[in-house]
C-alpha cells in the first residue's frame, strides 16, 4: 500500500540572497547528513531525506531506491525508503510496506544492523525498527521517540536527529494537540533552525508546531521563509498557510495554495499522473480561503475543479474531499436553492448537515428533521482534508454528533421553540470546544460557538451573542460569518465603536469580494464610518 501525497513544483523562483546561505541542493534546503555511503548513492540519499523532511513522501522514496540501486548494501538507503511508510502528523502507516524495504536489506532485525557499519546508523536502523515493531501504532511511535531521544543525546551535533526527534514527538501525541509536547519539539526544531537556517525539517516541524492561534505568531517566521527555503519541495508550498491561517490571514493563504495547487498539476503533467496525485488538500483550503474572502465566484471554480476530478477519479479520497467543499459552499455562501444545493445526495455526515442547514433555512423542517435523523446511521468517515489532516472515525463521529446536535438546535428554532433550541445549540458548542483544537477549515463545517451566536442573536439577546462571536473568533481569527455577527451584536448592544471595529475588519477581509457579495454593502457602509470615540 503506498499512500498518495503529491510532491509539487513551485513554480516561481524565490530567494533568500543576503538572508540565507547559497543552496546546493536542488531548492530543497541544505542539510548535512553524512552516512557510510558510495559518494554517488549519498547524493541520492540526500535528495531522499530533504524530500522526506518535507513529506514529499513518494519522491523520497524514488531517490532512496535509486542510491539502493546504486549501493544494494546501504543500509541508510534502506531506512530512508522505511520512513516514507510512516505519515506521523496525518495518523497513517503502511508497516507492511516499510517492512517490505527494509527486507530488502536483510531478512531480520539482527541481519540489519549486522550490515549497518557505524554506531550512530544503527541506532538510526534501531529507531525505525521500533516505529514498525510488533505492538500497536501508539506503542511503537512512542518507542520510536524514545529511540530518536537517545539518538539526539547520543550525536547532538546531528542536525537531522535532532529534526526527526522533533517530529516523532509530535507524531507520538496521536493526533491529539498537546501542548507542552508540542512546545517541546518546537524548542529542539528551533535549535535545529538557529544552527542552519535552510533546514526544510526545522522549518517545517516548527510550523507544525505553531500552528494554532495561540502559538501562531511564534510560527510566522517559519511560514515566511519555508517555501524560500525549500521552493522545489511542493509541501513547502502549501505548509505556510497553516500559520496564515491559524491568524486569519487569508490573502496569504489564498496565494500559499494557490501556488501549492497549481504545483500540483504541474507536477501531475510531468509524470504522466491521474487526478489523485493532485493535490486536494490544498485545492479544499483554497475553497475555503476564498469563501472567507467573499470570493465566491472563485471558490466556485475550485469546487467545478474538484467536481471534475472526483467524476474522473472516483476515488473515495476525492469524493471525501468534494463533500467537505461542497458543504463549506453552501454553509459559507448561504446560496440554499443554488446548484451546488441541490448536489448534496451523499449520506455523509458533512452532506447531510449542510442539506437539514440548507432546509431549516428556507423553513423546511421535514426535510431538515430527515437529514438530522440520518446524520450518524452511517459509520462516520474520516474528514481527510478538513481541519485534521485524517480524522480516525472516533473523532468523525464526534463531529458528526455536533452536526447532529446544531441541525436539531435549528428544527428547535424553526419550530419557535426558542428556549430548546439555544439548549441544544449550547451542547453543540461545549462539545466542539472539547474536540481536538486544529488547524484549517473546520471539521464541524458550521462552528458551534458561530451558529449559538447566531440564534442568541434571533432570539434578541445580543450581549450574549456577542460572547459567543468573540469565542468563535477566538478559535477561528477572521472567520467572516463570525466577524458579520459581532458586529451585529455589538450594535444591538449598543456598544457602536465595537461594531464599527468588527465592520471595518470584515471589509478588509473582503476587500477582493464579489460584488453581489450579501452584506457587502451594510459591511462597507458601517466600516467606513467615522471611529466613535470610547
Amino acid at each position: 500500500m503506498r499512500f498518495s501525497r503529491p510532491a509539487l513544483l513551485f513554480g516561481i523562483a524565490l530567494s533568500l540572497r543576503g538572508a540565507l546561505p547559497a543552496q546546493p541542493t536542488g531548492n530543497l534546503g541544505r542539510i548535512d547528513f553524512p552516512t557510510s555511503g558510495s559518494a554517488e548513492a549519498q547524493k541520492h540519499f540526500l535528495r531522499g531525506a530533504l524530500l522526506l523532511h518535507s513529506f514529499e513522501f513518494d519522491d523520497a522514496a524514488e531517490a532512496f531506491q535509486e542510491a539502493r540501486k546504486i549501493e544494494p548494501g546501504f543500509a541508510m538507503a534502506c531506512w530512508g525508503e522505511a520512513m516514507t511508510f510512516n505519515h506521523p502528523l496525518w495518523m497513517e502507516q503502511d508497516a507492511e510496506g516499510a517492512r517490505t524495504a527494509l527486507d530488502r536489506l536483510a531478512p531480520t532485525p539482527e541481519a540489519r544492523l549486522a550490515k549497518t557499519p557505524t554506531e550512530r546508523e544503527k541506532m538510526y536502523l534501531s529507531a525505525v525498527e521500533a516505529l514498525y515493531g510488533k505492538g500497536d501504532k501508539a506503542a511503537n511511535d512512542r518507542a520510536y521517540a524514545d529511540a530518536m531521544r537517545r539518538l539526539h543525546e547520543k550525536f547532538p551535533e546531528d542536525e537531522n536527529a535532532a529534526a526527526f526527534y522533533a517530529l516523532a514527538l509530535l507524531g507520538s501525541t496521536e493526533g491529539k494537540r498537546d501542548s507542552s509536547t508540542y512546545m517541546k519539539a518546537a524548542a529542539i526544531a528551533e535549535e535545529v533552525f538557529a544552527k542552519n537556517p535552510l533546514h526544510p525539517g526545522a522549518v517545517h516541524y516548527l510550523i507544525h508546531s505553531y500552528d494554532d492561534p495561540v502559538h501562531a505568531p511564534l510560527g510566522m517566521r517559519a511560514a515566511r521563509v519555508y517555501a524560500k527555503i525549500a521552493p522545489a519541495a511542493g509541501h513547502a508550498l502549501h505548509m505556510p498557510s497553516h500559520i496564515f491561517f491559524a491568524s486569519g490571514m487569508w490573502e496569504e493563504a489564498a496565494a500559499s495554495n494557490e501556488a501549492a495547487w497549481k504545483a500540483s498539476l504541474d507536477r501531475a503533467q510531468r509524470k504522466s499522473l491521474g487526478p489523485d496525485d493532485h493535490n486536494y488538500h490544498a485545492l479544499f483550503w483554497l475553497e475555503y480561503t476564498y469563501l472567507q474572502q467573499g470570493r465566491y465566484a472563485e471558490a466556485r471554480k475550485t469546487l467545478a475543479t474538484m467536481e471534475g476530478d472526483s467524476g474522473k477519479s472516483g476515488s473515495d479520497r476525492a469524493k471525501t474531499h468534494l463533500a467537505m467543499m461542497r458543504a463549506a459552499y453552501v454553509v459559507e455562501t448561504r446560496r440554499f436553492d443554488g446548484d451546488v444545493a441541490r448536489s448534496l445526495t451523499e449520506d455523509r455526515g458533512v452532506t447531510l448537515f449542510a442539506q437539514g442547514f440548507a432546509a431549516a433555512a428556507k423553513g423546511d423542517r421535514d426535510r431538515a428533521g430527515k437529514a438530522a435523523a440520518a446524520i450518524g446511521k452511517e459509520p462516520a468517515e474520516g474528514h481527510h482534508g478538513g481541519s485534521m489532516y485524517a480524522m480516525g472515525r472516533g473523532a468523525a463521529a464526534a463531529a458528526d454528533a455536533i452536526l447532529k446536535k446544531e441541525l436539531e438546535a435549528l428544527l428547535a428554532s424553526v419550530g419557535s421553540d426558542g428556549t430548546r433550541a439555544l439548549a441544544l445549540a449550547k451542547e453543540a458548542a461545549a462539545s466542539e470546544d472539547a474536540l481536538n483544537f486544529d488547524f484549517g477549515p473546520p471539521a464541524v463545517v458550521k462552528p458551534a460557538r458561530e451558529l449559538l451566536g447566531e440564534l442568541l442573536l434571533a432570539a434578541g439577546k445580543p450581549g450574549e451573542a456577542r460572547a459567543e462571536f468573540e469565542s468563535s473568533l477566538a478559535r477561528a481569527p477572521n472567520r467572516a460569518l463570525s466577524l458579520l455577527g459581532l458586529a451585529r451584536a455589538a450594535a444591538r448592544s449598543g456598544d457602536r465603536g465595537a461594531s464599527e471595529d468588527a465592520y471595518r475588519r470584515l471589509s478588509a477581509v473582503w476587500r477582493r469580494a464579489d460584488a453581489d457579495l450579501p452584506d457587502l454593502a451594510e459591511v462597507r457602509g458601517a466600516g467606513s464610518a467615522p471611529v466613535a470615540s470610547r
